[in-house]
């Protein structure tokens, strides 16, 4: 059956993955996979024996017309990426749109996102909030982060290791060093750990430690 079904991965933990998850990626005649590296990992711990195509940032637009043509020809594919839900700061956008324009079946499983326990542990106020993902690193970075001076919803980001410092200087500065925020690192896996406090404090404490793992970040809205 033509079909398109996104499967959310765990964020860390392999126990993390649904029961419905691991019977789709089982069923489908194919996988498109983020890093093949890195779901073989999943695929070996489930005993997942399948097709798989590697569709990354770099070559998701050169990817694209094949899997779309297998789909098209009665074939059912599963997309993963390599944690989390496909499409949130990770591939997949442009294959789901490719597959609504074609008029092809798209099934999205619910399941894990690192965003979500970082909202949740951060303490901030959570009925409203915007995810703006990862910052630009240089180009138009300044400019998203001034647009975001007077926001007021609770605010969440992802931010790499060799970042995650300058990234809270930068808040600090721009929101003013009281605001609240929370940091997680590491969900659901062994040194998982959340820090909470003001940016001026957080600033402090992440100055001083040895740097490892990916990073939510929760700064509070404006007041």
């Amino acid at each position: 059956m033509s079909k398109l079904i996104v499967v959310p991965t765990p964020i860390g933990n392999l126990s993390d993955a649904t029961f419905r998850s691991i019977n789709a990626l089982k069923e489908v005649d194919f996988i498109i996979a983020e890093d093949t590296r890195k779901s073989g990992i999943l695929f070996k711990q489930y005993g997942i024996q399948k097709k798989v195509y590697s569709n990354y940032i770099q070559n998701e637009h050169k990817r694209l017309p094949e899997i779309i043509r297998q789909l098209k020809n009665g074939k059912s594919g599963a997309l993963i990426s390599d944690a989390g839900m496909p499409g949130i700061s990770d591939p997949g956008y442009l294959l789901i749109r490719e597959c609504i324009q074609e008029g092809i079946e798209i099934e999205c499983l619910p399941g894990p996102s690192a965003f979500l326990p970082a909202l949740v542990l951060s303490g901030i106020p959570i009925d409203r909030f915007i995810f703006e993902g990862f910052i630009p690193a240089k180009k138009g970075r300044q400019k998203r982060l001034e647009s975001l001076k007077d926001e007021k919803r609770t605010m969440v980001f992802y931010e790499s290791p060799h970042r995650v410092v300058k990234t809270l200087e930068q808040f600090s500065e721009l929101f003013g060093p009281e605001r609240q925020c929370s940091v997680s690192r590491e969900l659901t896996k062994i040194y998982e750990e959340t820090i909470r406090g003001s940016l001026g404090e957080v600033v402090e404490i992440f100055s001083t430690k040895n740097i490892k793992g990916e990073f939510v970040i929760v700064v509070a809205g404006a007041s």
